[in-house]
């Protein structure tokens, strides 16, 4: 008789480690991941099945439960569960009109903390990090180098860039030289 496994799917990251004194690079845990877009009045009842307020302003997110939703424009969310729990399923249930895709196995994460976090990631991306422009909870889509990504702040020190898996790691070299320039 066969012997018969199951094949356990690695991330695009898996092994990657980096950083500096100043600096850690970690790929994040695998989570799933939604492509969220509604009108107004979906707004509440998705909130209630998803078991979290969909946030409304610009630069915003709302975290719960190992959830986090972020507002990406107008009508445009961008979901993560890390527990990996049915964000499709949830949505589906609202009982509203929205449009949700699943791009769980479309991108990934990369964990930057350190007290020289904002330096690293400055290093490719122009935007302005600092706590009064960046606040904790802030999240923005924007460019690094010549990738597209997600970033929110997670903390004061702890940044997660979003970034394509076929991206992923041009994203992780350009941060681990960044930690390398941000610790001199």
């Amino acid at each position: 008789m066969a012997d018969t496994f199951t094949a356990e799917r690695k991330t695009v990251l898996s092994g990657f480690h980096g950083g500096s004194a100043k600096v850690r690079l970690t790929p994040a845990i695998p989570a799933t991941r939604v492509s969220l877009r509604a009108g107004a009045d979906a707004l509440t009842g998705l909130s209630k099945t998803l078991g979290l307020k969909l946030p409304t302003k610009p630069k915003t997110s709302a975290s719960a439960k190992g959830r986090t939703a972020f507002w990406i424009g107008p009508d445009e969310w961008f979901l993560i569960d890390e527990k990996g729990d049915a964000l499709m399923a949830d949505c589906a249930g609202s009982g509203v009109v929205h449009s949700a895709t699943d791009i769980s196995h479309r991108n990934t994460a990369i964990i930057v903390s350190g007290p020289a976090a904002a330096d690293t990631i400055n290093s490719a991306s122009p935007l302005d990090l600092s706590l009064a422009a960046f606040p904790v909870g802030a999240v923005t889509r924007s460019v690094f180098g010549k990738i597209e990504i997600i970033l929110y702040r997670a903390e004061e020190e702890t940044f997660r860039v979003e970034c394509w898996r076929s991206f992923a790691e041009y994203a992780f070299g350009m941060l681990a030289e960044g930690a390398e320039d941000a610790s001199l």
